[in-house]
């Protein structure tokens, strides 16, 4: 049976862009691309980022049931299809989804199987700066920006809901990272019991990202979110 992994971050925290350097450097592993009602943005294009439909297609959708899991976000439909879990299953792979907060409380429920993990910028000031970096090409209005950070509180509120947490604060050691947790989960589902020094630094590595493990250190990146922290931010 296929492992799942469900990678949730608020908009912003790097997510897409680690999930593009594993899936060029883990084996075995399908990508599901979501569907979605926006606009491409930029140079996006249908079926690599998302696949663009409109607001009737993916209602029809809804209603035919072919969705694990989706949500409006932003005013947008999102939604993972179940075609793919069957896809990776007949190929004997294992699927990584990129779902927000909302799709994965949903899959969640009916994959509690799942492996989820949770992406946090280092604060919500480099949050913001990154959203900033991001929409000014987009030519993005401020209010959007702002909204896109409240909402960015409220998910961080159910980090706890996750297995594991990754702090991207760099590219090369949140890939390593995440690339430790879906190696170690494998090695654990293939019932094996004795593990090469090079495994066992696998469990290691990936095991000091576990919420148990994490959930002291990253209590000052959540209070960078929290309205008090904002206000004498200001």
């Amino acid at each position: 049976m296929s492992l799942v992994f469900i990678i949730s971050a608020p908009s912003g925290s790097g997510k897409s862009t680690l999930v593009n350097e594993i899936r060029n450097s883990v084996d075995r592993l399908d990508f599901s691309v979501s569907y979605t009602t926006r606009k491409p943005r930029g140079s996006e294009t249908n079926g690599r980022e998302y696949y663009y439909i409109d607001r009737d297609e993916f209602e029809r959708m809804i209603e035919q049931g072919a969705f694990l899991e989706y949500a409006d976000v932003f005013g947008n439909y999102y939604g993972t299809a179940r075609h793919f879990l069957r896809e990776a299953e007949l190929r004997g792979y294992d699927l990584l989804l990129d779902i927000d907060v909302q799709g994965a409380s949903q899959l969640q429920r009916s994959l509690p199987q799942a492996i989820s993990i949770f992406i946090l910028p280092p604060s919500k000031q480099e949050l913001e700066k990154r959203l900033r970096n991001r929409s000014a090409a987009e030519n993005v209005p401020n209010e959007i920006i702002q909204r896109r950070l409240r909402t960015a509180s409220h998910e961080i509120e159910k980090y706890e809901k996750y297995d594991y947490i990754l702090v991207n604060a760099n590219l090369e050691d949140s890939a390593r990272q995440l690339r430790a947790i879906i190696v170690s989960e494998r090695l654990r589902a293939s019932g094996e019991r004795t593990y090469t020094p090079e495994e066992q630094q696998v469990f290691h590595l990936a095991d000091q990202c576990r919420l148990a493990a994490m959930r002291d250190s990253i209590q000052s990146i959540i209070a960078t979110f929290t309205p008090e922290s904002s206000s004498v931010a200001q």
